[in-house]
């Protein structure tokens, strides 16, 4: 696997590649990889020639810097994972090298309500460091297709926004999310919990599937309350939202619309973790 750290180079060999005329398959990622990053590795390879992986956590779409800090570093082993599934090459830079200026974090984007909603509102300007980041890779890149867990639905559809805003010549690839047996979904902020709340944590995902089980006894707001009230009963929950929305616009809904796909999407905080998760439900 060939390993890159600076743009200068990743553009050389994307440069190579292009008078080869091979497809490209993109992984962006911010490391401490697990079997859910795998799995779109994997993917990706099926369905390109070439298949890239970037490592790089993204300081300007967090919002806290504790969660900066601790988010977890782990390059060697991340290499090694990369190496067992024949990723062909990994671009892993510094800060530095991604914003050697002020102009880039600077950019604005306008994604009208969807970066405003859920994560957006809890999260203000984690979408625009998404924005800024995603789109300098997909240029550095310029890959034919990219792979984004479902995981991070919001995101997900902010990425396809930005794509057709620029007019970008990628397909964005929706790959589902990966869950641990218990049905945990896997992200690389769970090795931060302790093993207390490691046994709580599935709870999350037993509450989606129950509200899908809700559908025509409840209304989409008693959903949610219902959904919010049986997290609530563990003490080391805190629910920052439970919302039921449209799969595609990420807005209310009042009523269960039989043509309108709808998810429900939730983040809580377990103990100090905050974790998110959500699920189409009809």
């Amino acid at each position: 696997m060939l390993i890159l750290k600076t743009i200068s180079d990743a553009r050389a060999w994307r440069d190579s590649v292009g008078e080869e005329q091979k497809t490209i398959g993109f992984v962006p990622t911010m490391g401490a990889l697990h079997p859910g990053h795998i799995s779109l590795i994997r993917k990706a390879n099926r369905e390109n020639d070439l298949v890239a992986c970037s490592i790089f956590v993204n300081p300007i779409q967090f919002n806290n810097r504790e969660d900066l800090e601790k988010y977890p570093r782990t390059l060697d082993a991340d290499i090694r994972h990369l190496e067992e599934v024949a990723c062909d090459v990994l671009f892993a830079p510094t800060a530095s090298e991604m914003y050697p200026g002020q102009d880039i974090i600077n950019d604005k984007y306008n994604f009208g309500h969807l970066d405003k909603v859920l994560e957006g509102k809890f999260r203000p300007g984690h979408f625009n460091g998404v924005a800024v980041v995603v789109r300098k890779l997909f240029e550095i890149i310029q890959p034919h297709r990219a792979y984004f867990g479902m995981k991070d639905y919001q995101q997900l559809k902010i990425v396809e926004e930005l794509v057709k805003y620029h007019k970008m010549p990628v397909e964005i690839i929706a790959c589902p999310t990966l869950r641990e047996k218990d049905g945990l979904a896997m992200s690389s902020r769970n090795v931060r919990l302790t093993h207390h709340e490691r046994s709580i944590a599935p709870v999350i995902h037993r509450v989606l599937l129950e509200i899908k089980e809700k559908i025509g006894h409840l209304t989409p707001k008693g959903a949610q309350i219902w959904g919010a009230n049986q997290l609530n009963k563990y003490a080391e929950i805190q629910v920052e939202y439970l919302q039921i929305v449209g799969a595609d616009d990420l807005l209310p809904i009042e009523t269960w619309d039989e043509k309108k796909s709808v998810v429900v999407l939730v983040a809580a905080y377990l103990g100090k973790v905050r974790l998110i998760d959500n699920m189409i439900i009809k």
